[in-house]
């Protein structure tokens, strides 16, 4: 693929800053144990300075893509960065749990920033027939960055501690900010959209919703967790009608109610990643209790899903340029059913070789689905909406990530209680393990409906 100078700028900028945020997140689950230690945290403590990052950059998508589109992508894109590094600044430099916690929430601002952009810049420079293919690149920089996120933030905590994590993303994000400043000037804003006011309603109610409802949910089965999940879906469905007689909202519902494309292609990544997120985090606890390996060993073992899904998504990516995104991506979602149900039958003594065969499936299918499902998604909507779009298919992933996590956390509940995993649960927690993995199959398959249901790219005309 020629490119010019610009459109080779942008393109790096854009896989560097997508790598940074997965790579970040996935290092630093290495260096929880040595955080706590340094600040003598507890674990629910522990566990707010990830829940921060995750529950600020999931807010601030939708805002920060309506915000792009007004003000201008690389703009917020280049703010997007300047916090992230801050962020990680600051974190790098933290003096108590209570500061890190912050911290963390100055990086999520920035997290939403980049991941509302970086897509949207993408589809601003490139054409259609070209589209595909960088945003492969640019979806396999996200698989990179999880696959040696573990590596090398084993390597960075054991070698210079936890807080060399967060400097050596400095290098990273100063290295993106360069190449994006020195990139084009026309980022896709258009003309008189600056001066519209801002949807300040719109996104309280939107943020509210959104809190209640992530927090809820995984925290299930409480009672106020049950109080906080019905409200926020309330508040979200409130929140769905109220912008829909904005002038300007900051979400156009019209998006979802008059654009087939968008509306299941979203659905789909929605349902993709609440079946499949947290398949990680039960494996590592499967290898690592049932097969005594040690995190180091787990965490080899546990890669080869992002490794298969940073070489497919590529391929897959060019692919969708030529094929109906919405057939690579059905087919993607078929393997990762089969990978799935591969991981229903395991039990104590299964071999490695066939949870490697698994990981292989789903990180094949998952390359399929995700570089045709993103085309799908930004080839469905005008240039004006591009910032919106990057950003609600953005938004599936993150509330996706915290519905697997959550659905996972309340099976277990269930199946086993609130206790400590130990050898006479193992059997308890075997079966918590299969229940889930049947679950995320079930509701895998039901997503292949959703992206057949679609329809044909291009068949949609873009919501003006």
């Amino acid at each position: 693929m020629e490119l010019d100078k610009t459109r080779k700028f942008i393109l790096i900028a854009s896989t560097l800053a997508s790598f940074l945020t997965p790579f970040t997140g996935a290092a630093l689950n290495l260096a929880l144990p040595d955080m706590a230690r340094t600040f003598n945290l507890s674990s629910i403590t522990l566990g707010w300075t990830v829940t921060a990052y995750l529950l600020t950059t999931a807010v601030f998508l939708l805002p920060m893509g309506k915000l792009s589109d007004q003000l201008g992508r690389k703009r917020i894109f280049i703010l997007g960065l300047i916090t992230f590094m801050l962020g990680s600044l600051l974190s790098g430099l933290s003096f108590s749990g209570a500061s890190l916690i912050i911290f963390r929430l100055i990086q999520g601002l920035g997290g939403a920033m980049i991941f509302a952009t970086s897509v949207a810049l993408l589809t601003t420079a490139f054409p259609p027939q070209k589209r595909g293919q960088v945003l492969g690149i640019n979806t396999a920089a996200v698989y990179t960055g999880l696959s040696l996120g573990p590596v090398a933030g084993g390597f960075l905590v054991q070698q210079f501690g936890w807080r060399s994590i967060f400097f050596v993303t400095l290098v990273v994000g100063l290295v993106a900010l360069v190449l994006v400043s020195r990139a084009f000037e026309n980022d896709g804003r258009h003309q008189g959209e600056e001066t519209r006011s801002f949807d300040w309603p719109g996104t309280a109610l939107y943020a509210c919703g959104l809190v209640s409802f992530m927090i809820g949910f995984s925290r299930l089965p409480s009672p106020y967790a049950i109080f906080l999940t019905v409200a926020g879906v309330i508040l979200l469905v409130f929140f769905f009608f109220f912008e829909s007689q904005q002038q300007n909202p900051v979400f156009d519902t019209s998006l979802f109610r008059k654009n087939r494309v968008f509306a299941f292609s979203n659905l789909a990544a929605l349902i993709n990643y609440s079946s499949t997120s947290a398949v990680a985090y039960l494996l590592s606890l499967y290898l690592q209790y049932l097969h005594g390996l040690s995190p180091r060993t787990a965490g080899l073992v546990l890669i080869a899903q992002p490794v298969f899904q940073a070489i497919v998504s590529p391929v897959s990516g060019k692919a969708s340029d030529r094929i109906d995104p919405r057939l690579l991506a059905s087919g993607g979602m078929e393997l990762t059913v089969v990978g799935l149900l591969a991981l229903v039958f395991i039990r104590p003594e299964t071999s490695l070789i066939w949870i490697i065969l698994a990981l292989i499936f789903l990180g094949v299918g998952f390359g399929l689905f995700s570089s045709p499902n993103t085309n799908s998604v930004m080839g469905s909507v005008g240039p004006r909406y591009y910032g919106v779009a990057s950003a609600t298919l953005a938004t599936m992933r993150m509330v996706g990530q915290m519905l697997s996590l959550g659905l996972t956390m309340m099976i277990m509940s269930v199946v086993m209680g609130n206790v400590r995993i130990t050898p006479e649960k193992f059997p308890l927690f075997m079966k918590s393990l299969r229940l889930t993995f049947g679950l995320f199959a079930i509701l895998n398959f039901l997503g292949i409906f959703a992206s057949l249901a679609r329809g044909k790219t291009g068949e949609t005309i873009p919501v003006s």
